[in-house]
């Protein structure tokens, strides 16, 4: 349910800021108010509590953002108010920043290794991956996970490249637990 709530208004808001050409404000102002709903719990169990009418709710959040966003995001943040489908506010802005992400050609990326990586190590991993894939830009995050003993596990979006000790030695047995005598 949050996955098809997301992708209907993320997508609404994204197609809206393309077509008034407000994309990076939209982008921007995303983020701040999707920062202000998870830091500010008080705020968000108001808006999440079922006791509280729908215009009590627009009618603060018309308080708190009007004037500070762009009417494309508080018309959103309305709609989704009007619809009783506020618990999904993080998914649905997640799901934007992705998009635009992905129309700006940046690439965000979880490189895991056993062992911290060097700068040049990454450096040079940055190059690989921008030439094997259509990303102007990359975003990468980097994370240690011993387990691995060697090698890289690289997440690109919902791709998954596997090139770690742990993951071999997995496939090995299984091809040896195959193995009839």
């Amino acid at each position: 349910m949050a996955k098809v709530v997301a992708k209907t208004y993320g997508d609404a808001l994204f197609e809206s800021g393309l077509e008034k050409q407000v994309l990076d404000t939209l982008y921007e102002e995303v983020i701040q108010v999707d920062n202000i709903l998870l830091e500010n719990e008080e705020l968000n169990r108001f808006l999440c509590h079922p006791k509280i009418t729908k215009e009590e709710k627009i009618e603060v959040v018309n308080n708190v953002f009007k004037g500070k966003i762009c009417d494309q995001l508080m018309g959103l943040i309305c709609v989704v108010l009007e619809k009783g489908r506020q618990q999904y506010f993080h998914n649905i802005f997640s799901y934007f920043i992705g998009c635009v992400k992905e129309y700006k050609g940046i690439g965000v990326v979880e490189i895991t290794s056993p062992m911290p990586l060097t700068d040049e190590q990454k450096k040079e991993m940055e190059q690989k991956l921008l030439q094997t894939t259509s990303y102007n830009t990359l975003e990468i995050s980097y994370h240690e996970d011993i387990s691995l003993i060697g090698g890289v596990v690289i997440r690109i979006g919902d791709r998954v490249v596997d090139g770690s000790v742990k993951q071999r030695l997995y496939d090995l047995q299984k091809q040896l637990m195959n193995i009839q005598v």
